[in-house]
């Protein structure tokens, strides 16, 4: 069964999702370079970025592993 989320869950999904996509774009890295570091596909990132997937904690340290910051960086303020 899948899980629904609430409307403040999508607020914060939604505030998390745009800062993986702004401290990638302030790095200077694509989609592509992105996934590539972290082993992933392009769409996979970019179904993350666009809020279409809810990533698992674990898939969230790969993704700061990628973009070189720590999860408490990336969560910071939200």
């Amino acid at each position: 069964m899948p899980s629904v989320i609430n409307k403040a869950q999508q607020k914060r999904l939604k505030k998390l999702v745009e800062r993986i996509k702004e401290i990638r774009t302030e790095k200077g890295m694509t989609l592509k370079d992105l996934a590539h570091t972290i082993g992933k596909d392009p769409q996979s990132i970019s179904r993350v970025e666009l809020g279409n997937s809810n990533p698992t904690f674990i898939y969230l340290t790969e993704i700061c592993e990628g973009l070189g910051i720590e999860v408490s960086e990336l969560v910071q303020g939200l």
